[in-house]
């Protein structure tokens, strides 16, 4: 791709998604399902302006990175310690309930082959967190309590998620599956997920310092952004997404860090963490959307054969299944039924995790068109679903 392609698929990316996040939010529904429905308008599905390439989804995957920090620079702990028990059975419940609804609907009713069905229950087994992390921020919920559940139990969804591609991966493409492996990689993010803070607690004194001593502009995001990254690779390393490496980076900036023992430390200024929230607004603000877009722009649409009935019959059921099975995750979550209703619903959104568990099973020819576009369908309606009902469903939630 040309340079000068790339700046005007570039410009097409961030005016679209601009003007479908002011279109929704006018509309007063969530601001990110304009910019997802942005991606598919542009993307392949429709215009097809944009097929997104390395370079965008290098760019998306920046976006969700500071997503993800961002979020975790705003959450408090210990309230999320104090739903600690929740979140974990959300998670759990998030991940057995829609793997068996997938695989007994492939294998059982469908009579798919066997690694055919594995592969599509792990297909249904992802949340996508920046989808739902998103649209809680869009409806100014992501400070209650439901909100601190559904990303404790969303990140822990997503850590099970790369664990369980990897075992399926290895089983559906070399016959087996390597305990030791697996072992390791969930040992490691274990040891990543203790040590992660700690690192950036250490980072801290060095910000403050130069901070108040800098001779030049840009000091703060530049080393904020050199902490996500540092954090991100090292998770990739161990075997975990990268977005819990920036993740792990707000938390450990947020107002007040906790240690694993419960003691509170706070570890620098209010100015100072006012300071780091100023200059790293804008860099999020400009690359979260290109994230949104290129989710939408992956999703292609004209895979489907709207007009077969027996994509409908198969579709129709998966769909179901994949809302269902994550909506029962709720049950686990203390308060009346809306706050199950919608601690379920924020986890159906699959978004790009979704994707990438398409991608891989039709590239190494697990799924044959038909099943790749049901799941390509599936994971297209699950993504929009989440939006259009947590703005009511949540309505007057604290």
């Amino acid at each position: 791709m040309e340079v000068s392609e790339f700046f005007l698929k570039l410009l097409v990316i961030l005016i679209s998604a601009k003007f479908f996040a002011e279109v929704f939010a006018y509309l007063r529904l969530p601001s990110v399902l304009g910019e997802v429905i942005a991606g598919i308008i542009i993307g392949p599905s429709v215009l097809g302006i944009i097929v997104p390439d390395a370079t965008f989804y290098l760019l998306a995957e920046i976006g969700i990175l500071l997503l993800l920090f961002e979020v975790g620079l705003e959450t408090d702990v210990g309230q999320m310690l104090k739903v600690g028990i929740q979140s974990s059975l959300v998670a759990i419940t998030g991940v057995l309930a829609p793997a068996f609804a997938g695989f007994w609907i492939s294998n059982y009713v469908f009579h798919l082959p066997f690694v055919v069905s594995l592969f599509i229950g792990g297909t249904l087994v992802a949340t996508s967190i920046g989808i739902t992390v998103r649209v809680l921020v869009d409806i100014n919920k992501h400070q209650t309590k439901t909100a601190k559940i559904v990303l404790g139990a969303a990140v822990l969804d997503d850590i099970v998620g790369v664990v369980i591609l990897a075992i399926l991966y290895d089983y559906a493409v070399k016959g087996e599956v390597n305990i030791i492996n697996t072992a390791k990689v969930v040992g490691f993010i274990t040891v990543f997920l203790l040590i992660a803070p700690l690192i950036t607690k250490l980072f801290v004194p060095l910000i403050s310092k130069l901070s108040t001593k800098k001779r030049t502009r840009g000091m703060i995001p530049t080393l904020i952004i050199s902490l996500i990254l540092i954090l991100a690779v090292i998770s990739h390393e161990v075997g975990a997404p990268e977005i819990l490496g920036s993740f792990a980076a707000g938390i450990a900036l947020a107002r007040r860090f906790f240690l694993p023992l419960g003691s509170t430390i706070d570890h620098y200024s209010h100015d100072l963490a006012e300071k780091i929230e100023e200059k790293m607004t804008p860099i999020i603000n400009l690359f979260v959307p290109i994230f949104f877009v290129v989710v939408g722009a992956s999703i292609n649409l004209r895979v489907v054969d709207f007009t077969s009935l027996n994509f409908w019959q198969i579709a129709g059921l998966f769909t179901i299944g994949a809302v269902v099975s994550k909506m029962v995750s709720g049950v686990w979550v203390k308060g009346d039924f809306r706050k199950k209703l919608s601690t379920g619903i924020a986890m159906v959104p699959r978004g790009e995790v979704g994707l990438i568990f398409a991608e891989v099973g039709k590239k190494n020819g697990i799924f044959d068109d038909m099943v790749y576009a049901v799941i390509v369908f599936v994971v297209a309606l699950t993504t929009l679903f989440a939006p259009l009902m947590l703005r009511f469903i949540m309505k007057g939630e604290e």
